[in-house]
């Protein structure tokens, strides 16, 4: 009596559970209950209970614990969150955890989600950057003959909604790559441009860490646990596994290309700095000619050649353009300037 007490004094954050609902087995929605109507409503055998929360605290995950005689170590990982993407059996109901990503002023916030599901409930449990699975829910109760085949319909809404909020991700990376190729093919290095690059690369890093092992994931829930997922359920989970599939094959086409916007963008940041290199190596070149030989007439030597001859000082100018203009022309044909 204490317990219930201090329960109804207590309620959970609203801002926790954002939804919980009711079902009749035949798919169509009862109501919306509390934590505490959950029990009560689990006496009636023809319903099911769908329960969605936001980062809850200890003593809310407690209360569903009892409520649904969830295991320890998974109610644990649920309060601990930062588990990696897996799939456990626990009795006759599994724990599915996934990663989330959010893209939030040009980079991906990642978050986490547990999924705990069972024969006649499923819970969802949000940690970090994740979109709400109201729309997820609110199209499963558009097709209420699905829905009658129990929470894994609900499961499997919910697992649709995140793989398709990953390829969104995506394309608006690769629109930005095009956006960035101007500034790939300058002539001068822009540190910002590729700082960018690397960033996109990082984020795609982690993105693909993230929904590659959800192929494996979805791959279990394809061809095991029948006791959970009824066989007309997995042409729909298979549907989900192609659309992981499409993300993880985007996600590795975007790091490649990416990387070779960045091999490119130094290659011709590379190739330019030869090109000056190239001019000015071919300026000092005909600088040396002329240097070289009028140098010889700061001497100071009595007898120099043609010093005493009229013509002398004009044939030197003469020696000198010619040696200078023969190594323009070559330079010019080996395309140094």
């Amino acid at each position: 009596m204490t317990d219930i007490t201090a329960s109804a004094q207590n309620p959970p954050d609203p801002g926790m559970v954002v939804n919980c609902v009711a079902y009749r087995t035949n798919g169509t929605r009862l109501r919306d209950i509390t934590i505490d109507d959950i029990s009560e409503i689990l006496k009636e055998p023809d319903t099911f209970v769908w329960v969605g929360l936001h980062e809850p605290d200890d003593s809310l995950l407690v209360k569903l614990q009892e409520e649904f005689c969830l295991h320890d170590l998974a109610v644990e990982d649920a309060q601990q969150a930062h588990q990696r993407t897996k799939v456990e059996t626990y009795g006759d109901s599994l724990v599915i955890v996934v990663q989330t990503a959010q893209l939030i002023s040009g980079h991906i916030a990642f978050g986490e989600t547990h999924i705990f599901l069972g024969k006649r409930y499923l819970i969802t449990v949000r940690h970090g950057a994740s979109l709400s699975y109201k729309p997820a829910r609110r199209s499963c109760e558009k097709t209420p003959e699905l829905l009658a085949l129990g929470p894994s319909y609900g499961l499997y809404g919910v697992l649709d909604f995140i793989v398709d909020n990953l390829l969104p991700i995506v394309r608006e990376f690769r629109e930005e790559l095009q956006e960035l190729e101007q500034d790939i093919f300058a002539d001068t290095l822009n540190r910002d441009t590729v700082r960018r690059l690397y960033d996109m690369q990082r984020d795609l890093m982690t993105l693909r860490l993230a929904a590659a092992p959800m192929q494996d994931v979805i791959n279990q829930l394809v061809r095991l646990h029948p006791e959970l997922i009824p066989d007309d359920l997995r042409v729909y989970f298979r549907d989900v596994y192609d659309h992981v599939f499409r993300v993880n094959e985007s996600v590795s086409a975007m790091r490649e290309m990416l990387t070779a916007a960045i091999n490119v963008n130094l290659a011709l940041v590379t190739f330019g700095q030869n090109e000056v290199m190239k001019k000015l190596a071919g300026w000092a070149a005909m600088l040396a000619a002329p240097t070289l030989i009028t140098s010889w007439y700061g001497m100071n030597f009595t007898h120099m050649p043609e010093l005493s001859q009229p013509w002398a000082y004009p044939a030197i100018m003469g020696i000198v353009a010619c040696v200078v203009g023969t190594i323009y022309v070559w330079l010019k044909r080996a395309k140094w300037f």
